[in-house]
């Protein structure tokens, strides 16, 4: 009996050291195929929020006025983190209906578009 006892032991034991790092490598090839998917989903949205918000706008042009409604409309964006060049004084970049837009905040006047091109 205490033989049986201690072989179960050891078997208990042994099965479940060696059962650890088969767990561990699971774990870490299920997170990499998970972080690349989270990442296609990522980018699937970003192209279909892209396709919902994008108006073409052919008014806009260097030297025209953005109207105020079209300026309210559009959200602030950092120049740097989308490398765009450094508004002057005075100006700030805003993205409007997917488009990049370079005003004044005065006066509405524009200094440079970036039009965006509609994904498919």
């Amino acid at each position: 009996m205490k033989t049986f006892c201690r072989t179960l032991v050891v078997s208990a034991l042994a099965l479940s050291i060696s059962g650890i790092p088969l767990i561990a490598q699971d774990h870490h090839h299920d997170r990499s195929n998970r972080d690349r998917s989270s990442q296609r989903d990522r980018d699937h949205d970003q192209r279909r929020d892209h396709e919902q918000r994008y108006v073409r706008h052919t008014e806009w042009r260097k030297g025209s006025h953005m109207s105020h409604s079209d300026w309210s409309r559009g959200e602030r964006i950092d120049w740097h983190a989308h490398h765009l060049r450094q508004p002057r004084r005075g100006y700030e970049w805003r993205e409007v209906d997917g488009n990049y837009v370079m005003a004044a905040v005065a006066t509405g006047v524009i200094a440079s578009v970036i039009i965006a091109s509609q994904v498919h």
